[in-house]
């Protein structure tokens, strides 16, 4: 947790602790504007929330008692840094009859090798469900 950061004081992160909000490529938010698109000085990288902002929107969450939206800010947090094409790679894998049960095990070896440990674990047991109910592929 950041220095002297308070969840209940300190929402909306952007307007109370823009400090504590940066793009991937480390842009400060403040740089984060129209001009800054239209003189062509922004990727799209640069608009995507960053690992560390989203586990302070959970922490502003869970001060609220909103616990099942901190999990899922902690999910895209841990999904922050995972490669686009990996992402897409599993999201098709687990549509049904896609993938074998070994199959998804392999997408969840590769979450886990990007710290995507709780996806990974969701994976698995998308595997288990879908053998319980026949929505495997056939091997």
């Amino acid at each position: 947790m950041e220095a002297n950061f308070d969840p209940a004081r300190d929402y909306p992160l952007g307007s109370r602790r823009p400090d504590l909000v940066f793009t991937p490529g480390g842009l400060a938010l403040s740089d984060v504007t129209l001009d800054a698109l239209r003189e062509g000085r922004l990727e799209p990288a640069d608009i995507r929330a960053t690992a560390e902002t989203l586990v302070l929107q959970a922490e502003v969450a869970r001060a609220a008692g909103r616990e099942p939206l901190a999990e899922s800010l902690e999910r895209a947090a841990e999904l922050a840094t995972v490669p686009e094409e990996l992402l897409l790679a599993v999201y098709t894998a687990l549509r049904p009859r896609r993938a074998t049960a070994a199959q998804l095990d392999e997408w969840a070896v590769r979450l886990e090798s990007h710290g995507a440990h709780t996806t990974a674990r969701f994976v698995r047991e998308a595997a288990a469900a879908y053998a319980e109910r026949g929505l495997l592929a056939d091997a």
